[in-house]
């Protein structure tokens, strides 16, 4: 009876991006075939939809800080294996996978664990709270600096534990990865800012090991790699460590095949940038095209002058012959302690910058400056060349870069994924006073030709939204990025911003289709008002009564109950593709009547709760072509991406994955694992 009060207790206190479907699962399960209603398009055959997401395997504390954005990676997909004898019969499975982290190695047996100074001498075993600090631990500004070095302390001495025992896996980087899925020359890669990309395989979602840029652990190692130099990411020295932290957010050039990605770092220069080009023949397997160039040798670590402070640098634009920094008044420095500062602080009254760069030239940076603003996740960047006469008759060539990002009005959404209160903004001008918002923006960079400089020097000539409902998570065509596509994906709400009351949860009820190119157009031709304008001024519910065909926002409305997560675009083969948007969109779904709505568990996910992978009709975004029924639920999550069936054939050989180890396979007791026991057993 006591457990059971225990157990309502905790449900009553628990923290809403830990329970409903965001509650974490902790089962890992093999490629299992799914039934499905409706037609899967053939094109989908042999290849696999991955989402990533945070799925604490340490859970036992549910009144704990916590926040979206925490917890270990967790791989959910659906494999479209090809079935029959003439392979033309599609059998969806389903797989989930925890990603094998150094962190989750530690922390995994304790789902088994027993007391202190049991024999088993399970490291984690007596953990009740995740090892690394909750994100919203850190940016919470009521919490003192006494609990923030006590929880940075916490983790630090798990880390040394961790290397005194050779019966466990010790924790040399603390990534979880749990953000994002990328595909690059021959490997599946998942990613989180907080340390370097993580190879997985595909089909079985297995982890192989962590990749410096150059080779990934368990990968065999050829002639090439003994002669060439070792540094990756990281490059070398004592702040190689600092500089393999990845964007969970790089590039893939669709045509180069080069991976484009920057470090965000604490010290100066705050930010380094590599640029890994394809090596093994698969990958630069593709037609001539005009654009088409040879790759330059891999660059690794290279500096980004003009950044002043460490910011919390989510993401970043790249088109096919620049990059754009994103430099904005968010900060996220460990040294605001000591200022009385939050460690995550926003500056209503700063200023926005954007660093423009040639992609093999971080040196020759550009900044434009603009009033401040929160971006998390750029949709997409393209080069415009235009060219013109001067007052002497002389023939001029102009270039710039363009950009949509998914632009916020404040730091809130960092705060509410957290169940905290967004912190009281200092007073702004009356020209900074903007609405809690988050829109998809355009901006537009022209560059000069003169010298580089810290400096800003040209303005910023068109920065407007091109629509007033709110989006994010943007999608699109993977063949027409870093080009002027047309078509931009995401995710949207009935509600004017992703912002929500503390005690609930932001849910996604509408997925969003916008033509960019024609609102683009639009806005030139009658140009809104600079930075808080807006090309089209309609509501969720005002686009969804006219139901005009020839709309350039189309939505698609979630069924009442349902909700969908972040949506990949997956398009038709390039033999019958007849236009830009001619492909699907794959998101998972979940129905929140399978909540339970009674009790003590009122809120919470039936024991036999499942979700749906939807694909829907990318073109007219009204039908849903196939629901594919999983055999569980996938929590809401993060990023994801489509790995087609050549990507899966063309995988880099590797000769073994990651796994826990095991940690009874050492009989007896060291004192060293005593004290493991007894140090997790109190400050677990």
């Amino acid at each position: 009876m006591a457990l059971a009060s225990k157990e309502a207790l905790d449900l009553r206190h628990r923290h809403p991006y830990l329970s409903g479907n965001f509650a974490p699962v902790q089962t890992n399960t093999a490629l299992t075939p799914c039934t499905y209603a409706g037609t899967i398009p053939p094109d989908l055959g042999g290849g696999q939809y991955v989402r990533n997401g945070g799925n604490p395997v340490t859970n036992e504390d549910l009144g704990r800080d916590a926040h979206w954005f925490d917890g270990d990676g967790m791989l959910s997909g659906v494999l479209f294996r090809r079935s029959g004898e003439k392979h033309t019969e599609i059998v969806p499975e389903f797989v989930n996978q925890f990603l094998v982290t150094d962190v989750y190695a530690y922390a995994r047996p304790s789902s088994s664990r027993g007391g202190w100074n049991q024999p088993v001498g399970a490291p984690g075993r007596s953990l009740r709270r995740p090892l690394l600090p909750s994100i919203a631990t850190l940016v919470n500004p009521q919490a003192g600096l006494f609990t923030i070095i006590w929880v940075v302390l916490r983790t630090m001495l798990f880390v040394c534990l961790s290397h005194v025992s050779s019966a466990i896996q010790s924790i040399k980087k603390i990534s979880v990865a749990n953000t994002a899925v990328v595909f690059h020359d021959g490997r599946a890669l998942a990613l989180c800012e907080s340390g370097p990309p993580l190879r997985f395989a595909l089909p079985s979602l297995e982890t192989v090991g962590w990749f410096d840029g150059r080779r990934a652990e368990n990968e065999p190692v050829d002639a090439a790699s003994r002669t060439r130099s070792p540094a990756g990411f990281g490059g070398s020295g004592l702040l190689a460590f600092m500089k393999e932290w990845t964007t969970a957010h790089p590039r893939v050039d669709p045509v180069t095949k080069e991976l484009i990605a920057f470090h965000a770092v604490f010290l100066p220069p705050f930010c380094y940038y590599s640029i890994v080009p394809p090596a093994a023949p698969a990958a630069a397997k593709q037609a001539p095209t005009p654009a088409s160039r040879p790759c330059p040798p891999a660059r690794f670590a290279l500096p980004v002058p003009g950044m002043r402070a460490p910011k919390m640098m989510h993401d970043f634009g790249v088109s096919h012959k620049h990059t754009i920094i994103l430099d904005l008044p968010l900060t996220l420095d460990p040294a605001n302690l000591a200022r009385g500062v939050p460690v995550l602080s926003y500056d209503s009254t700063g200023v926005s910058r954007f660093g423009v760069f040639p992609r093999y030239q971080p040196d020759r940076i550009q900044w434009f400056e603009t009033q401040p603003c929160v971006i998390f996740h750029t949709a997409n960047a393209w080069d415009t060349c235009a060219r013109f006469v001067d007052i002497n008759g002389a023939q001029l060539q102009e270039t710039s870069v363009n950009l949509l990002a998914c632009r916020l009005t404040s730091e809130s959404l960092v705060f509410s994924a957290g169940n905290l209160p967004t912190p009281v903004a200092k007073p702004v001008p009356p020209e900074y006073a903007e609405e809690e918002q988050c829109r998809l923006y355009y901006y537009n960079f022209p560059l000069s030709s003169t010298a580089p400089s810290d400096e800003p020097r040209n303005p910023i000539r068109y920065q407007w939204a091109l629509s007033a409902i709110s989006f994010e998570f943007p999608t699109l065509s993977p063949d027409h990025s870093m080009a002027a596509a047309r078509y931009v994906y995401g995710c949207s709400t009935a509600e004017n911003s992703y912002t929500v009351a503390l005690g609930k949860a932001a849910k996604i009820d509408h997925l969003a289709k916008i033509d960019v190119q024609t609102l683009i157009a639009r806005g030139m031709r009658h140009p809104p008002q600079p930075v808080k304008g807006c090309v089209d001024t309609r509501t969720v519910a005002e686009i969804l009564a006219e139901n005009n065909p020839s709309d350039p926002i189309q939505l698609f409305q979630m069924p009442d109950g349902w909700y969908a997560q972040e949506a990949r675009f997956v398009p038709r083969n390039a033999r019958e593709r007849q236009t830009e948007d001619d492909g699907w969109l794959l998101t998972y779904v979940f129905d929140e009547s399978q909540l339970e709505t009674e009790g003590a568990r009122a809120g919470e996910c039936r024991e036999d709760a499942v979700s749906e992978l939807w694909i829907i009709d990318a073109r007219t975004m009204k039908h849903v072509v196939a629901r594919v029924r999983l055999p569980q639920r996938v929590p809401y999550g993060l990023h994801g991406a489509w790995f087609s069936e050549d990507e899966i054939q063309e995988q880099r050989p590797y000769s073994k994955v990651r796994t826990v180890p095991d940690s009874t396979a050492s009989a007896g007791v060291s004192w060293a694992r005593t004290l493991q026991g007894l140090v997790e057993h109190l400050i677990g």
